[in-house]
């Protein structure tokens, strides 16, 4: 089954599309967090960042790169949010890997990325460590 962003990608379902070359698409989000809200997306579909192959993460990037100034200079923002949800539990809702690229003003009152998450975790230089070691195996 094909995600709505492959629909988008075929021409089935309309979009502001504000930007596409041969792997990667960048459109307007229909449901805006504010003005200029704009996703970049990998043509293919990959579920998660990390499905994403190398060649193809590249050219992601690149588009990226290139959005992010032209969305804030198009509404005159301060700065930008620019964020993927990895994964279900992460708020992704579309199995099909996509950056957000969120205007920010600076009276926005919608703060940092860390606003998101409540508590944070108190963990000792070992339990650090421990992590920072199995992460570094994994890569």
């Amino acid at each position: 089954m094909s995600t709505i962003f492959s629909q988008i990608v075929e021409g089935e379902i309309p979009a502001r599309i504000v930007y596409e070359d041969e792997t990667t698409v960048a459109f307007l989000d229909a449901n805006p967090l504010a003005p200029g809200h704009t996703l970049v997306i990998p043509k293919d579909e990959y579920e998660r960042v990390n499905d994403v192959p190398e060649d193809i993460a590249t050219d992601l990037y690149a588009t990226i790169h290139r959005m992010v100034p032209a969305v804030e200079d198009a509404v005159d923002a301060d700065a930008t949010t620019v964020a993927f949800n990895n994964g279900e539990a992460a708020g992704q809702e579309v199995p099909h890997v996509h950056c957000h690229i969120v205007p920010r003003f600076e009276d926005d009152d919608d703060g940092p990325i860390h606003a998101m998450f409540g508590q944070r975790p108190d963990l000792a230089d070992d339990e650090l460590d421990d992590v920072a070691a199995d992460i570094e195996s994994r890569a």
